[in-house]
């Protein structure tokens, strides 16, 4: 392993870690600006995320919508892409999921209404995304701002679909779907409260990791998102492989929408757009789109998003206060993307005795560069 290589493992690791930490120093100071005691803080949102075998279950339970979400900001980042309509993919997922449990209703078993239902948001959920990926390769419309949009598109669909032709009528106060009958629901691990979507969430990851690191598609992939012009000089079809991409990591989140409404709600309403999406791109930027670190990470967050209610509870704080902390994270980690690669040229500049001959020996060659 040569030197780069093994800074460049180094930094995808110590950087993340560092704007953790950076986060959690910049949260303290924000409690105790608002009059609370950081380490209690920290105390609380430890003991409810990880103190006990209750509380990591509720972590679990929140990490797995989160798997699946990241995937989707993770999968196309790895051909050059910026995705960031998680939310609307899990929320067309969730309503493809309802739409088919609600046709078969109880007339076939449970397990193979649970694959349709599956089927159904993986389906959906990857033709939401798909479009994105089509706008981009056939009419060059910046897929950020486009996936953005359809968050957008989506949440008035679902608001429109539970407020008229899906609403229960029983459903006064908050305009919900018919509910999915109970045969058809995701039960529980044996023991526990954890649904049966955390299985979905693990495998769905190691998939991802073994698609993109040990298959031709993935190195395909990873070419293309190096260097376009280059992969296309060398014969590889980037448009098909931006669709399926695309295709893959919405039906990804779409997932993540049927295990919320197979596992959670029992139906579709508003808490279907629970911002498991926007926390997904976090997932994915903190694990440096891997899908493997994107697990652990998931976990990580998902505990900390539980730590809401005992917030507001012992130190009378906001609920949403846990929201500060994650924007806060979500900032620090922006601002670390731009140190990658700097700290191997930082220390560079302090090897051997002649530091000054070294930093203008590289201040040359990046002129040389530019006049290239």
């Amino acid at each position: 392993m040569n030197t780069h290589t093994w800074r460049g493992k180094l930094e995808s690791v110590c950087i993340p870690l560092a704007a953790i930490l950076v986060s959690l120093l910049l949260f303290g100071v924000f409690c105790a600006a608002v009059g609370a005691n950081p380490i209690a803080v920290y105390g609380a949102i430890y003991q409810a995320a990880f103190g006990r075998w209750q509380s990591f279950q509720n972590a679990l339970i929140r990490a797995a919508p989160l798997m699946l979400s990241s995937l989707c900001t993770a999968l196309p980042a790895r051909l050059g892409l910026v995705i960031i309509g998680n939310e609307g993919a899990i929320v067309v997922g969730g309503l493809g999921a309802v739409a088919i449990a609600l046709a078969l209703s109880t007339n076939v078993p449970p397990l193979g209404s649970q694959i349709a239902m599956a089927v159904a948001g993986i389906v959906c959920g990857g033709a939401w995304i798909g479009i994105v990926g089509a706008l981009r390769h056939y009419r060059g419309v910046n897929e950020t701002i486009s996936s953005l949009l359809m968050n957008y598109i989506a949440i008035a669909l679902l608001n429109h679909l539970v407020g008229g032709l899906m609403r229960d009528p029983s459903s006064l106060n908050k305009p919900s779907s018919y509910p999915i009958p109970d045969v058809n629901l995701l039960g529980d691990l044996p023991g526990t409260r954890i649904h049966y979507g955390l299985i979905y969430g693990l495998i769905a990851c190691a998939i991802a990791y073994f698609l993109i690191q040990r298959t031709t598609f993935g190195m395909a992939a990873r070419i293309a998102g190096g260097n376009v012009r280059a992969a296309k000089l060398t014969g590889l079809p980037v448009g098909k492989l931006t669709l399926a991409i695309c295709f893959l990591a919405g039906s990804c989140a779409g997932l993540a929408g049927m295990v919320e409404v197979a596992a959670v709600h029992g139906r579709a309403n508003e808490s279907l757009n629970a911002n498991y999406g926007y926390s997904g791109i976090l997932v994915a930027f903190i694990a440096r789109n891997n899908p493997l670190a994107a697990i652990l990470v998931a976990i990580l967050l998902g505990g900390i998003l539980t730590s809401g209610g005992i917030l507001q509870r012992r130190l009378e704080l906001p609920d949403a206060t846990i929201l500060v902390f994650q924007g806060i994270v979500f900032l620090v980690v922006l601002f670390s993307e731009s140190l990658y690669g700097k700290l191997g040229v930082f220390q560079e500049n302090f090897d051997g005795n002649d530091r000054i001959g070294l930093v203008g020996s590289t201040a040359s060659d990046r002129g040389g560069n530019v006049a290239g």
